[in-house]
């Protein structure tokens, strides 16, 4: 087992239509407006750019993502990381009662050296780290969606 591999996957429950959910996620550039662990977003292009994260751990992670898929009618938007973390993330927005269901999923190896180092006992901490910086996401997404 590659202890620097990562698999996560969580789900929004968001009190909008999926159109408007969509366009929210789609603007990756304004994610640090409402996402406090997005700390910037700089855009090369059209089609891709940096991002830099820090959650409740004392490091920041740079990344840079090119768009792979974007497909409003299934409500798909994909992006290819290079840096930090080496992989892919997915948002899938599909319509549920009352609202839309936000599906994040993301296949990542860990690049950063220090990370590296200290996999094996840093592992269940890092999971922690980013389940907390989703629910900040789904937390600012949601009250976004509601000043809307």
């Amino acid at each position: 087992m590659d202890w620097s591999h990562y698999r996560f996957t969580s789900v929004w429950e968001m009190p909008a239509p999926p159109a408007t959910v969509y366009t929210a996620l789609e603007r990756v550039e304004e994610y640090p407006r409402w996402w406090p662990e997005v700390r910037a977003v700089t855009a090369a292009d059209d089609t891709s750019g940096t991002a830099r994260f820090r959650s409740f751990l004392p490091y920041e992670l740079v990344v840079d993502l090119r768009r792979t898929r974007r497909d409003p009618r299934t409500g798909v938007l994909e992006v290819e990381m290079t840096g930090d973390l080496d992989g892919w993330a997915r948002w899938t927005v599909a319509p549920r009662t009352g609202g839309s269901r936000a599906v994040y999923e993301q296949e990542v190896v860990v690049r950063r050296a220090l990370m590296r180092r200290v996999a094996v006992p840093g592992r269940l901490v890092f999971r922690a780290n980013h389940a907390l910086m989703m629910r900040s996401g789904h937390r600012g997404l949601r009250a976004l969606l509601r000043g809307v």
